[in-house]
């Protein structure tokens, strides 16, 4: 029995089975946690969803931004972009059962037994475990309730400044979904900075999350996936970049657990 962690997959489904058959993986008694974004620019999400669901008891996945979008476009009737290459999946009979099924998901994953934080983007230096747990239950009732078409519908807005008791639910959803989800570089505040795209060396005045003085020394470990620049390095041991750019023409990378033992697979196409 084994445990694996796995980068973002986004509908890169070949390289998805060669990782999976390179550690031998076995849904009868392994578990494997996928970091989000299984959807979206690569060329068979269909599949992804297929094994996913059809393996659901032995797979979690933090949702990402892309599968959020997913969920938002199914619910809201909204078109999708062209280049996300959804149409196999909005053309699926079994597309309700698919959204269904991401709908159950959560945003992060507290492992106690293995002292490891999952989520798709990362975790924000205010927030304790604990914390970020809470948070992250909230936006799931949100997104798993009736009204979650509002939720949905106000995804897109203007994320909030700073949290305040005194936020809408909806503006609370937000700001949770967009720092689990889209987070990359903070500001000296610590509030997001959901523009700047490039490398790390070029701006001084944001920082990546995960450089904030906290997780320098922390003993838990943090798996995360959203930033293929990183190409799975943040130089420091217990926080861990799992998108390594399949889609873009890089590596899928999983992770195994226990030992934390990487392994990669090559790109097949680039996009």
């Amino acid at each position: 029995m084994a445990d694996y962690a796995i980068g973002d997959l986004q509908g890169c489904y070949d390289e998805f089975q060669a990782l999976l058959q390179r550690v031998n993986f076995n849904p009868a008694k392994d578990h494997l946690y996928l970091v989000g974004d299984i959807v979206a620019r690569g060329p068979n999400s269909l599949a992804c969803l297929e094994y996913l669901y059809r393996h659901q008891d032995s797979i979690t996945v933090t949702l990402g931004n892309h599968d959020l979008h997913l969920i938002a476009c199914y619910l809201l009737n909204k078109p999708f972009n062209p280049k996300d290459k959804l149409g196999a999946v909005f053309d699926s009979p079994l597309l309700d059962n698919y959204i269904r099924f991401l709908r159950q998901q959560p945003l992060a994953l507290w492992l106690n037994d293995k002292k490891i934080f999952i989520s798709h983007a990362g975790l924000n230096p205010d927030w304790s475990i604990k914390q970020a747990m809470e948070h992250a239950q909230f936006a799931a009732h949100c997104y798993q309730g009736v009204d979650a078409r509002e939720f949905f519908n106000g995804m897109y807005a203007q994320h909030p400044a700073h949290w305040d008791n005194q936020l809408t639910d909806i503006e609370k959803f937000r700001f949770i979904v967009n720092y689990f989800t889209r987070m990359r570089f903070l500001t000296p505040e610590g509030q997001l900075d959901l523009k700047f795209k490039g490398s790390i060396d070029e701006k001084k005045a944001i920082k990546p999350w995960f450089s904030h003085p906290r997780f320098q020394a922390i003993k838990k470990h943090i798996i995360f996936g959203h930033w293929a620049a990183l190409e799975g390095n943040t130089q420091l041991s217990n926080v861990h970049a799992l998108d390594t750019g399949c889609v873009w023409g890089g590596k899928m990378t999983l992770m195994e657990l226990k030992n934390k033992q990487c392994f990669s697979v090559n790109s097949n196409h680039f996009i």
